[in-house]
């Protein structure tokens, strides 16, 4: 799926304009549990036609004399990185130095680029575009991020640079593994570990991985793609600009895979980053498998194992069906395991539950712990059905979709792993009027 990357300077309406595409308001900081992160990736749709889009806003540093110096990092990025930029300018402050800068990367690198001048909110302030005109990249669509004016011709012009074949673009049948992680866990380490030479480069200092680098693993006579996922730009010492591409980097591998291997670093435990790549996967609703790396260098006795999977899961609660495995991709400590484990999850992804047996199992369940009344009317949940595998949906048919508070929805996801096995695998709950 193509990606489009939204650029400009601060201020002119990027991460509005990203919040109307994607339908939602992920680009504001959200709460997830044990998780506050900034939403900058996300997939859109127009007339059929989806497309990921990244917003590069929210990563500008508050230091005036770097400011240039993010912009411009931030525009090579997603030059670097996108099929099509859309370049986001205000048209009541008219043309600026920088925008002009960035106009002339956007020129020297031939990148497809559509020009939107944002804050034009009716037709009298379209006449804002025309002096955007002098840029040289082509026509200015005049658009209001807020309102939406203008940005149905804007998107019709954005899909013609996009590929996209709604006929499943991935016929690769393959289980794709990713590893990712932090800069310096230890992702191309595993890699060469497994595959018994040096596909990556490996040194001391974080982020020496610069692309993607895909790996074919022979398992059992079974092939095994391994995504070896970017690190950080080794030359970028902005620290912004630097979260901005690992998170591209990880959200562009996690989609072309079935399941993404986390791995931590023994010596420090769970951080936020890795909170926010653990979501991402839960997100994308591809499987899960925690591998703590340099377990080699820890100190340990009986209970090192467990103390640690107790301050684990006391962070993430809500991520309790995560299976952990402790390894060393220096000493290939039970590495085969990461690959054992990760086969089993993906086949937990394919598993499919009889309509008959989870109506069995599960409704006399619901009888004996109903929801509580809502404005006097009670729920009452009559079927339930497994709609999709890879990742497994169930849908449940009742009374009033309206009526299920959160805190029901999180038991009825318990129950459904209480009595099947889904570990390591994010499911996803759907509720339907009856008829």
């Amino acid at each position: 799926m193509d990606l489009v990357a939204i650029v400009g300077r601060p201020n002119v309406g990027k991460s509005t304009l990203f919040n109307r595409l994607v339908g939602s308001r992920y680009a504001i900081v959200e709460s997830a549990p044990g998780i506050t992160r900034d939403r900058i990736y996300g997939e859109a749709e127009w007339t059929g036609v989806h497309f990921k889009l990244v917003d590069t806003g929210g990563f500008i540093p508050g230091n005036a004399e770097v400011m240039e110096e993010s912009i411009r990092e931030q525009a090579l990025l997603a030059i670097s990185e996108a099929q099509v930029v859309v370049f986001v300018l205000d048209g009541r402050d008219g043309v600026t130095a920088f925008d002009e800068e960035i106009a002339n990367l956007l020129r020297a690198n031939k990148k497809n680029t559509i020009v939107v001048v944002n804050k034009c909110d009716n037709v009298v302030q379209d006449d804002y575009s025309y002096e955007f005109w002098q840029l040289g990249l082509g026509e200015p669509y005049p658009i209001s991020s807020i309102n939406g004016h203008g940005t149905g011709e804007f998107l019709d012009e954005l899909i013609k640079h996009i590929n996209y074949s709604p006929e499943g673009e991935d016929i690769d049948t393959r289980l794709k593994i990713c590893f990712v992680g932090r800069p310096n866990v230890g992702k191309s380490s595993l890699t060469n570990a497994l595959l018994g030479e040096t596909r990556s480069i490996v040194t001391e200092i974080p982020g020496t991985t610069r692309d993607a680098i895909d790996s074919v693993y022979k398992y059992y006579g079974e092939e095994i793609v391994l995504i070896d996922t970017a690190g950080l730009r080794k030359r970028s010492t902005i620290k912004e600009n630097i979260e901005m591409y690992s998170i591209l980097r990880t959200a562009r591998a996690i989609e072309r895979s079935d399941v993404g291997v986390i791995l931590l670093d023994a010596s420090r435990g769970l951080e936020d980053q890795d909170k926010k790549i653990i979501n991402m996967l839960d997100e994308a609703r591809k499987g899960i498998l925690i591998a703590v790396n340099k377990w080699d260098l820890i100190e340990k006795d009986t209970n090192t194992v467990e103390f640690f999977k107790q301050d684990f899961f006391e962070q993430l609660p809500s991520y309790s069906y995560l299976p952990i495995v402790f390894i060393s991709a220096l000493t290939k400590q039970r590495i085969v395991k990461v690959l054992e484990q990760a086969i089993k999850i993906s086949e937990r992804r394919k598993t499919h539950i009889k309509t008959s047996e989870l109506n069995e199992v599960l409704l006399p369940v619901l009888d004996l712990t109903p929801t509580p009344s809502v404005r006097g009317k009670d729920l009452k949940i009559n079927f339930i059905t497994q709609v999709k595998t890879e990742p497994p949906v169930f849908a449940f048919f009742c009374n009033d979709p309206k009526l299920i508070p959160e805190n029901y929805k999180r038991f009825l996801e318990n129950q459904i792993r209480k009595n099947w096995d889904f570990t390591g695998v994010p499911i996803s709950l759907i509720f339907r009027k009856k008829n």
